[in-house]
């Protein structure tokens, strides 16, 4: 016989009077009423917590704005100098020709102008080989330049004395003449090996950069290139190197950690930094077409060192802090 708990609905059935098991009906009908009390509670119990409603999108708006806020204000704290707040310019593409000369707020910065020859679509470039010293060859226009106001192309003009005193092509008066065309007769040829240029600029300067064109008539790589600044026409004491790319040193004045290049109609681009010196020497030691050694023109671009420091120049005072700095090296 079954036994029924007394606070069983069944139980409290039989304790009514059944005295044999609840018919079907009653069995059914307790079993409905025990669920109705119990499966509420029993789903509450297990039921997962209400998922957090979505924000509206009033808020999704404020949210994107004040992210846009934050994000501004870091690009404009990376875009602006420390001393002053002047915007600096981004690298160009396939790099600048180096840090441009610094300057101070009453001192204005202008592109340098450089007038370029025609340009010319010389030959196929002759034994040229892919090298990790060799830039990629560029045609395209050179980036501004920005030197202080009032530089000009110091070297026009003036005296050139050269390793060679009678190259085999042309008179060494060609090369600050101006005239950077590259035709026949515009132009200095020198034997094999190292060979050098030198140009006094008469009086000591500060220079920005310097300009070369050695043969434009086609893309050929020089090797060994070198250009120094110095105070002593024999390039004894006070030298300062503002370009080489002698990267295994060959020439003798010390390893380069400037990439070689191929020539085209704008020369190349040198920045001296604001090098101070009177005399200015350029190397060389053949080229990839042949052994010898060629110069159309250079262009030494800067102020004459009385008129800039009467001004004291930032740039002035800079590259008499690096003078120092190497000289202490």
């Amino acid at each position: 016989m079954c036994a029924f708990d007394k606070n069983d609905d069944l139980g409290n059935l039989l304790q009514a009077g059944y005295g044999a098991p609840p018919p079907r009906e009653a069995f059914v009908r307790g079993l409905g009423e025990r669920m109705r009390v119990e499966l509420p509670a029993t789903q509450k119990a297990v039921a997962p917590a209400r998922p957090r409603r979505a924000l509206s999108v009033r808020w999704q708006w404020a949210l994107a704005a004040a992210a846009t806020v934050v994000l501004a204000a870091g690009i404009a704290a990376i875009a602006l100098r420390p001393d002053g707040g002047t915007p600096q310019r981004l690298p160009s593409v396939g790099g600048p020709p180096g840090p441009e000369p610094s300057s101070t707020p009453e001192e204005k910065m202008v592109p340098l102008e450089i007038k370029l020859p025609r340009a010319t679509v010389g030959p196929t470039p002759r034994n040229l080989t892919p090298s990790p010293h060799l830039e990629k060859p560029d045609s395209r226009p050179r980036p501004p330049f920005f030197v202080p106001e009032g530089t000009v192309n110091l070297a026009l003009g003036k005296p050139v004395t050269a390793s060679d005193s009678e190259p085999i092509i042309g008179e060494l008066k060609l090369l600050t003449d101006g005239d950077k065309e590259g035709a026949d007769g515009s132009f200095v040829e020198f034997g094999p090996g190292k060979q050098w240029v030198q140009i006094d600029l008469k009086e000591p300067c500060t220079i920005y950069a310097v300009v070369v064109w050695h043969y434009h008539g086609e893309g050929r790589v020089y090797h060994d290139a070198v250009v120094q600044v110095a105070g002593d026409p024999d390039f004894i004491e006070n030298v300062e190197t503002v370009y080489n790319n002698d990267y295994d040193n060959s020439s003798g004045l010390g390893i380069g950690q400037d990439l070689e290049y191929v020539e085209n109609y704008q020369g190349r681009l040198i920045n001296a930094q604001g090098v101070q010196g009177r005399y200015v020497r350029l190397y060389s030691k053949g080229n990839t077409s042949n052994d010898q050694n060629h110069y159309i023109e250079v262009e030494v671009y800067g102020k004459p060192l009385g008129a800039a420091a009467e001004h004291g120049t930032a740039a002035d005072r800079r590259a008499k802090d690096a003078a120092k700095a190497r000289k202490s090296s």
